[in-house]
């Protein structure tokens, strides 16, 4: 879902922002590109993780109702990671973890790029939720169905901080970090996860993840 990454350092977030986005929109690399293994590696889980999501960007077509699919996202990784992860919420200027939305780039879903954030391991998460940038097949679909957009934001979401947690890549088609790559009935991917759907709120209770990658995540975050 993502391109290559590279590792910035941010001292504080809210004033370099402005400067952080526009190397970002300079320098997407094509929705093909994998994740850099350069730029993964598990946080530091010693203590909570702080995060921060922000408003989107003018032109990502965000919705404000999107904050709540990266909090589910969020919420899924810590509930599936065996008691490893808890996530609490921080400020721009200090949050390891730091959700951003932004404008379509490329055909690209979404990217993860490591940051560094007062000389501890850090990651930038970059949502694109305007889903009619993504092709004609699933931009006419998630206009006629709002959950099927829905779904396709929140699952970015999951895969982006999957890689923010230090999660690579999966040629497993049925894993949240499988990647698109390797081909394969895309529209289903999503498809899949819609039809687990009633409502919005359902996306809480279904996390979205696979054995596989819950199996990954815990061999990250092994505790005794």
């Amino acid at each position: 879902m993502d391109a290559e990454s590279r590792t910035i350092s941010i001292l504080d977030g809210s004033a370099c922002r402005l400067a952080f986005l526009t190397a970002f929109g300079l320098c997407a690399v094509g929705s093909a590109g994998a994740q850099n293994l350069a730029s993964l590696a598990p946080l530091d889980a010693s203590e909570p993780i702080s995060y921060f999501i922000a408003e989107g960007e003018p032109g990502s077509e965000y919705r404000p109702a999107d904050k709540d699919l990266a909090q589910w996202a969020l919420e899924a990784w810590a509930r599936n990671s065996g008691g490893a992860l808890r996530f609490v919420p921080g400020t721009e200027d200090d949050a390891l973890i730091r959700v951003l939305f932004v404008p379509a780039s490329s055909g690209q879903y979404g990217e993860m790029r490591a940051i560094s954030v007062q000389g501890r391991r850090g990651a930038a998460v970059f949502i694109r939720p305007d889903t009619d940038a993504l092709g004609p097949e699933i931009g006419s679909a998630a206009r006629a169905d709002p959950l099927l957009r829905d779904t396709v934001v929140y699952l970015t979401c999951l895969h982006e901080l999957g890689h923010a947690l230090g999660l690579q890549h999966t040629a497993n088609f049925e894993d949240i970090m499988y990647f698109f790559g390797y081909g394969g009935d895309i529209p289903h991917f999503f498809g899949r996860y819609r039809e687990l759907l009633g409502a919005r709120s359902d996306i809480r209770s279904h996390s979205g993840l696979s054995a596989g990658d819950v199996a990954r995540l815990r061999a990250l975050y092994e505790t005794p």
